[in-house]
C-alpha cells in the first residue's frame, strides 16, 4: 500500500467551516476511484495550507490520480499548485474495522 500526502499553500487563509464546505463539494469525486482505500482532507490550524492524505492499494493507482488534469482542478479550486509525496505503507491499523492491514 502507498500513502500519498498532497499539500498546497493557499493564497489566502480559509476557516475550518470554509474548508469543510469546499471539501464536501469535492468529496464525491473520490468515491469509487480504483485503488483508493481512504482519503482524509486536512487543513492547517492557521488555515493557510490544505491537502489530503490518501491510502492507495498501489503506487500505480495513486499516480493515475495525480495527473495534469487533477493538478489543474486543484489550481482552479484553490488558486495554487499542489505537491505530492509518496510513502510506503506496509502495515495499516484500522480501528473502525478492527483490522491490521498488510499489503502482502
Amino acid at each position: 500500500m502507498i500513502t500519498a500526502i498532497t499539500t498546497f499553500r493557499l493564497p489566502t487563509p480559509i476557516t475550518r467551516d470554509e474548508a469543510r464546505k469546499i471539501f464536501l463539494s469535492t468529496a464525491p469525486k473520490y468515491q469509487g476511484v480504483p485503488g483508493l482505500v481512504r482519503k482524509v482532507y486536512v487543513l492547517s490550524e492557521e488555515g493557510d495550507t490544505a491537502g489530503g492524505i490518501y491510502l492507495w492499494k498501489s503506487r500505480a493507482e495513486a499516480e493515475a490520480m495525480y495527473t495534469e488534469a487533477w493538478k489543474a482542478f486543484v489550481r482552479e479550486k484553490y488558486g495554487t499548485d499542489p505537491s505530492v509525496t509518496y510513502l510506503d505503507s506496509p502495515v495499516v491499523v484500522d480501528n473502525l474495522t478492527h483490522e491490521i492491514l498488510s499489503d502482502e
